[in-house]
């Protein structure tokens, strides 16, 4: 599993992704998302926002559905990527039961409150964070 900025991606691979996943914004992913890619193929994207110092925020997670199982090894090889750029903490809104159920195997803290408060624009979801080198 290799992370890429998008904008550095083989372009053929990221059209074939982008073709196949017409929901992701290509401008927003090229400019500042990064692709997963699995055997010279593009499984998932993600954008890991800085926030503040040392604080990040998963803004945006997609894994293609044939691929769902490896969700737990990707949010550990962000982790792992928000740890080189000096992350102290990363922000997680989940919408979905099993993504909170991973997040909580994963060791991250359920938040009562939005990190940002400009991030909160609506009220569904659960925000979580992970302490990184805790």
């Amino acid at each position: 599993m290799r992370l890429i900025r998008a904008n550095q991606a083989p372009p053929k691979l990221v059209e074939s992704f982008l073709k196949n996943n017409q929901e992701i914004k290509k401008s927003s992913l090229l400019d500042s998302g990064y692709v997963v890619e699995i055997n010279n193929r593009i499984m998932g994207c993600f954008h890991l926002e800085q926030i503040d110092e040392g604080l990040y925020w998963l803004r945006r997670l997609y894994i293609i559905r044939t691929d769902a199982i490896k969700l737990p090894v990707l949010v550990e090889a962000v982790l792992a990527l928000a740890l080189q750029k000096n992350a102290t903490k990363v922000f997680v809104k989940s919408h979905k039961l099993m993504l909170d159920i991973i997040l909580k195997s994963l060791q991250f803290q359920p938040q009562t409150e939005a990190p940002v408060k400009h991030l909160c624009n609506k009220n569904n979801g659960k925000w979580w964070s992970y302490n990184i080198g805790q």
